[in-house]
C-alpha cells in the first residue's frame, strides 16, 4: 500500500510565504512523477507544479516566479516553496505521485495525498 503524506498548509497573510512537503512511502518501485495541485472551491482541481523523473519541471503560468518545486529522491519527498502569496493561492493543495509498484510491471498508478489547505488572506 502506498501513502502520501503531506504537511505545511496553514493561514498566512498576503506577501507570505508557506512550505508544503509530500512524503512517499509504501511498496514504491520507481516514482516518474511527483508534484502538487490544486483545487479552490467552486473550480475544478489544477496542476500547480509537478517534476518529471530525468528533472523536467512544469509551473502552472500563475505561480510561475513565486513557487518552487523540489524532490529528494533518498526520501521520496516532494516540496513546494511558495513566496508572495495571494489571496487567489488559496485552495487545498493536493500532493500527487505517479510510480511503479514493482520491477516485474511497467505499469505505472497514480496517486494523491489527503489534502492540505492553504489561505492566503488577511
Amino acid at each position: 500500500q502506498v501513502q502520501l503524506v503531506e504537511s505545511g498548509g496553514g493561514l498566512v497573510q498576503p506577501g507570505g510565504s508557506l512550505r508544503l512537503s509530500c512524503a512517499a512511502s509504501g511498496s514504491i518501485f520507481s516514482i516518474n512523477a511527483m508534484g502538487w495541485y490544486r483545487q479552490a472551491p467552486g473550480k475544478q482541481r489544477e496542476l500547480v507544479a509537478d517534476i518529471i523523473s530525468g528533472g523536467k519541471i512544469n509551473y502552472a503560468d500563475s505561480v510561475k516566479g513565486r513557487f518552487t518545486i523540489s524532490r529528494d529522491n533518498a526520501k521520496n519527498t516532494v516540496y513546494l516553496q511558495m513566496n508572495n502569496l495571494k489571496p487567489d493561492d488559496t485552495a487545498v493543495y493536493y500532493c500527487n505521485a505517479i510510480l511503479r509498484l514493482n520491477a516485474q510491471q511497467s505499469n505505472t498508478y497514480r496517486y494523491w495525498g489527503q489534502g492540505t489547505q492553504v489561505t492566503v488572506s488577511s
